[in-house]
């Protein structure tokens, strides 16, 4: 027995020894993990128009499968805090123009992320607050992120992404 357990303590000194030589060259970067935010600026508002009342961005690289696209529009700002209200978002109206109801939405591939104004009759018009002069922020987070957040709240977002106002990319639509 005592011959054993010396043969298994040699091989196994043996077997737990690491390999040497020299260390290989560095590989490419990986994806970093963290999320990415677009936004067109002030200078470069969005108009809504016919017939397709939508807009197209494509990202500068392809997304990984597992990303996710949140899209937030600039409702107002309130003491000088914006106010970002995530799409999907729905508005409905019962005025002189008659009833009228749309929504802003998205939908988004690996290439592009497509806003656009869809509804009962997106023609009857849309007032003009909702459709023209718009700003966008597109979020590009890990699927693996985006279930661990409240995606409706843009703050919260892009505080866990640690994302800060200089970091944001602008981009024109």
């Amino acid at each position: 027995m005592k011959k054993i357990i010396t043969l298994l303590a040699i091989i196994g000194m043996f077997g737990f020894q690491g390999c040497t030589g020299p260390e290989g060259p560095p590989g490419q970067d990986g994806y970093n993990g963290v999320g990415t935010v677009y936004q067109n600026t002030s200078n470069n508002y969005y108009n809504f128009i016919g017939p397709n009342y939508s807009v197209t961005f494509n990202f500068p690289q392809q997304l990984i499968d597992s990303d996710v696209v949140l899209v937030y529009r600039l409702n107002a700002v309130v003491n000088g805090v914006p106010l970002w209200e995530f799409l999907p978002e729905t508005h409905y109206f019962d005025d002189d123009a008659g009833i009228r109801d749309f929504t802003f939405n998205y939908n988004f591939t690996r290439n592009y992320v497509k806003i656009f104004l869809e509804g009962y009759n997106v023609s009857n018009p849309v007032p003009d607050e909702y459709r023209l002069n718009q700003i966008f922020r597109i979020v590009v987070l890990p699927a693996d992120f985006a279930s661990s957040v409240n995606k409706t709240n843009y703050l919260d977002v892009v505080n866990k992404l640690n994302i800060k106002e200089s970091q944001i990319q602008e981009i024109k639509l």
